[in-house]
């Protein structure tokens, strides 16, 4: 069988008819020869039809894959077509190459496209909206909302929202980047983070009755050992008590306020503390002070 090779045809000037034609002839022709002839026939055919590939790359660029990287694997998927393609069945090599390269290129976007990978039905489903979209478009003449798309496809609609955010899975963002309309600030700056204000508040709220609750003096000591930080001498010095009847006050104390709060008991309590860089003088036996009568 005599076939035109690329050396006799200039691949850029023929038209997508005699493309396919030729490149029928080279397959056909490969299916008959020895392997080192057959694999020169198949690489004519694949250069023939590179432009197949590429068009099949551009349907999807610009969806968080870089477009080169697209190419090569469109590129691979044309190989493949050649190399699996019959021609005793009858069907034109167009026909066969174009469901290959797709499904070669879908693989890849399934594979290593996705930053941040959902689940493996979310990138099934958002693969399918977009073709679902575009005939419920088709045929009713404008854009389909999320509940037309969800009764097309037989789904929720919360479905089809999660599959369309999924779409932000496939490029993420540095959080060095910075904005294209003259804003210098670094995302990093401008995203929020924990604020300790909530816990604060939260333990005012909790804490305000509680305190209510306590007698004038124990508020007093409450305010002395946690908001002016004072060590248990230094507020037994100033009440004219002990250390040992501070530790013992600021005990019951948290106990009395762990009870109004519904808390358990617990063993630990805020332990008697020494004067700053020295060891804790001990009180003469026997000896009162006011701290003393009042604990009693």
């Amino acid at each position: 069988m005599a076939v035109k090779t690329l050396g006799a045809i200039d691949r850029r000037e023929t038209s997508h008819a005699d493309r396919n034609e030729l490149t029928n002839d080279l397959l056909a022709t490969a299916a008959e020869v020895e392997e080192h002839e057959r694999q020169r026939l198949v690489d004519e055919a694949v250069l023939l039809n590179l432009s197949l590939a590429e068009s099949i790359a551009r349907r999807y660029s610009g969806r968080g894959v870089d477009r080169d990287d697209l190419v090569q694997v469109a590129y691979l998927g044309l190989v493949n077509a050649a190399h699996r393609y019959d021609p005793g069945r009858g069907r034109d090599f167009a026909s066969f190459a174009v469901p290959t390269i797709t499904g070669e290129v879908k693989r890849y976007f399934r594979d290593h496209g996705w930053t941040v990978r959902p689940p493996r039905r979310v990138q099934e489903l958002h693969a399918a909206l977009a073709a679902a979209s575009a005939e419920i478009a088709q045929r009713q003449g404008s854009s389909p909302s999320a509940a037309d798309v969800a009764e097309h496809l037989d789904v929720d609609v919360s479905e089809v929202a999660e599959a369309s955010a999924s779409h932000e899975c496939f490029t993420v963002a540095s959080i060095d980047y910075r904005g294209t309309e003259g804003d210098d600030t670094p995302l990093a700056e401008a995203i929020g983070g924990e604020d300790s204000g909530f816990d604060r508040a939260e333990a005012i709220v909790a804490l305000a009755g509680a305190c209510r609750e306590l007698r004038p003096r124990d508020r007093h000591i409450l305010y002395l050992r946690f908001f002016r930080g004072l060590t248990q001498q230094e507020i037994a010095a100033e009440l004219g008590v002990t250390q040992m009847q501070v530790s013992r006050l600021l005990a019951r104390i948290l106990s009395q306020m762990r009870r109004s709060l519904g808390l358990a008991p617990t063993a630990r309590h805020d332990a008697p503390t020494t004067r700053r860089g020295g060891e804790l003088p001990r009180q003469p036996a026997g000896s009162t002070g006011i701290g003393a009568r009042a604990a009693a």
